[in-house]
């Protein structure tokens, strides 16, 4: 689902055609912070996905679950997610947002490790990353590679997460108000479409003025979306949009002339539009 300004929102079923552009002499501009325009109108890099301004960004940070906030009285969830073979990591995510987190992160499948207050989350974190040596983070570079190459079975996608757990819940340190749960893998194969999905051919690095985007949907996952076009799949990450003036392109079908970063290990192809 794509949130436009003014509330509008697009469906994104596998199968749709997916067809914007930008406007000619456009420029990207910061989206702001915390629902607040930003006071600059400042503008901002093509190929950055958060659209903000140095300050706007910092604002946003100031109030993200990541930022040192003592005085959250909410119970937070620690997890942890698999995107493919060797990309597990552990974060922690507020019981209301149920599993909202992992499916922005694209995540293949996941499971829940414990739940409590939030300093007893965030201590747990950090003790699973040191003891388990799996990162929070993995870059969504690495995610993509990986998504036309998992294994085909639920048990098999959910075993590398599986050890995990155990040796997690096995360790001495979890904090004393931080309930363990057990092992509860959730797949998310189904839901983003990547089953039987073809390997992309690149991704688009940056929106650019003039510059079309148009493909079938084949499949969505996290903040990408894979369109099908006659050279190949191409990754979309939708966080690239923000800030822009999208306008639709209608008529026949276009292939996307706007940048795109080739896929490794396709010789010969270098970045450039598509």
């Amino acid at each position: 689902m794509l949130v436009w300004d003014g509330g509008r929102r697009s469906a994104l079923t596998r199968g749709k055609r997916v067809a914007f552009g930008v406007g000619e002499g456009d420029v990207r501009t910061c989206v702001g912070a915390r629902g607040h325009p930003c006071p600059l109108g400042a503008v901002v890099p093509a190929r950055s996905t958060g659209a903000r301004c140095e300050e706007c960004a910092r604002l946003d940070r100031a109030h993200s679950v990541a930022a040192d906030t003592l005085d959250d009285p909410r119970p937070y969830r620690v997890y942890l997610a698999w995107f493919g073979p060797g990309m597990a990591k552990v974060g922690i995510t507020a019981v209301a947002r149920g599993s909202a987190r992992l499916l922005e992160q694209g995540a293949v499948c996941f499971s829940w490790l414990g739940t409590g207050p939030l300093m007893a989350a965030r201590r747990t974190e950090e003790l699973l990353r040191a003891a388990l040596g799996v990162p929070d983070r993995i870059p969504y570079t690495d995610k993509r590679a990986v998504r036309a190459a998992l294994p085909e079975g639920e048990a098999e996608r959910a075993a590398e997460i599986a050890g995990l757990h155990a040796r997690a819940v096995a360790l001495s340190g979890w904090p004393e108000s931080l309930g363990r749960e057990p092992f509860r893998p959730v797949d998310h194969v189904g839901v983003f479409g990547l089953a039987g999905l073809p390997a992309a051919v690149g991704e688009v690095s940056e929106l650019v003025a003039g510059g079309v985007v148009s493909g079938e949907l084949v499949a969505a996952a996290g903040p990408d979306l894979h369109l099908a076009t006659s050279g190949g799949v191409v990754v979309l990450d939708t966080r690239l949009l923000a800030g822009w003036g999208l306008v639709p392109v209608g008529g026949r079908e276009r292939e996307p002339d706007v940048p795109v970063r080739r896929s490794k290990g396709r010789a010969g192809l270098q970045d450039g539009l598509f």
